[in-house]
């Protein structure tokens, strides 16, 4: 395993993050969830990411009771606030002092921990004032029960305000939670420069664009039983983007590229989005243990100057490059 620096700071997180956001809680049973964890920390991964939205705040617990006999210490433990969790009520939503406050008491409750290493605004709030939120996370920060702060699917101007903020207020943002990989882009135009100028890190989530890039999924066949976009638990939604035979045919064509590289498919996505400096790490679930060992080996991989350019060949105009493809939900006002 390979670690990074996130950010601007001197924390240094695993080139891959586990993550338990579809499965945990919801979509696997408690004990093989368990055993995935278990499995990423065989394989080196040191950091793990949530939320408590995940599965209404199980995915939380999964990993808080799966982690709990682990030295605090070597671990990087990543959470989020924003989405509706419990009852549902007109104050458990969004980035409010009241919500963010109560929020991480409860994440920190289920993840049996005093700390969470990162805090993640999951989306932008345009409901809340951006001073309101900025200052519930330095008090946050001065009370020691999160040590970094972070954003999620933040626009470039949205990145740049809050920085802002969060100086006046004496403490930085250090990274940026969006979707990225070879068929999604959409943050290389305006996010990424604005995050290198004030000293942001990518943390990436479905970097093999929720398992199409693995090349599991063939043009004009049905998906394999038990895929992800068979999924009628929401993986089906997430993923029917991709699955035009458009989309199926070009990713069919970085299987040759896979093998001259080395790598399998899945290895070669995740590989793809870590060549980016601007992206400190690469977020990988898993439904299965042994799902975690093969992708692990994408870390510390370095694909040549060829290899990039045959797969923006490969890809070409599948990819969705809009930056106004970055976007949070509107105001519940609206």
């Amino acid at each position: 395993m390979e670690f990074r620096y996130l950010g601007n700071s001197g924390f240094k997180i695993s080139e891959i993050t586990f993550g338990n956001w579809l499965t945990h809680g919801s979509q696997v049973e408690n004990d093989v969830a368990t055993e995935c964890v278990r499995a990423a920390l065989d394989a080196g991964i040191s950091t793990f990411d949530t939320a408590d939205v995940y599965a209404n705040t199980a995915a939380e617990k999964v990993l808080g009771n799966a982690l709990k006999d682990e030295r605090r210490e070597s671990l990087e433990i990543f959470t989020k606030v924003f989405g509706p969790t419990g009852p549902k009520g007109h104050n458990d939503l969004g980035l409010s002092r009241k919500h963010i406050m109560a929020a991480i008491n409860g994440s920190l409750t289920r993840l049996q921990t005093d700390h969470v290493d990162l805090y993640q605004a999951h989306r932008y709030d345009f409901d809340t004032p951006l001073e309101e939120t900025m200052q519930a996370f330095a008090d946050i920060v001065r009370q020691g029960k999160a040590l970094y702060i972070g954003v999620s699917e933040w626009t470039a101007e949205q990145i740049r305000d809050g920085h802002a903020l969060a100086r006046e207020l004496g403490f930085q943002l250090i990274s940026n939670q969006p979707q990225y990989s070879m068929l999604w882009r959409v943050i290389e135009a305006e996010v990424i420069p604005v995050s290198e100028e004030l000293g942001l890190s990518q943390i990436v989530w479905s970097p093999m664009a929720q398992g199409v890039l693995s090349g599991k999924y063939h043009p004009g066949k049905p998906a394999p039983e038990g895929s992800r976009a068979t999924d009628t638990k929401g993986g089906s939604k997430m993923i029917e983007r991709w699955m035009s035979d458009e989309v199926l045919t070009g990713v069919q064509q970085l299987k040759p590229i896979a093998q001259e590289a080395g790598l399998s498919m899945a290895q070669l996505s995740i590989a793809w989005v870590l060549q980016n400096k601007n992206v400190a790490s690469a977020i990988m679930g898993a439904s299965r243990p042994e799902q975690i060992a093969g992708n692990v080996a994408a870390a510390g991989v370095k694909l040549d100057p060829g290899i990039m350019a045959r797969i923006d060949a490969a890809i070409g105009s599948l990819a969705e490059r809009d930056p106004a493809q970055t976007k949070s939900p509107a105001s519940r006002e609206a």
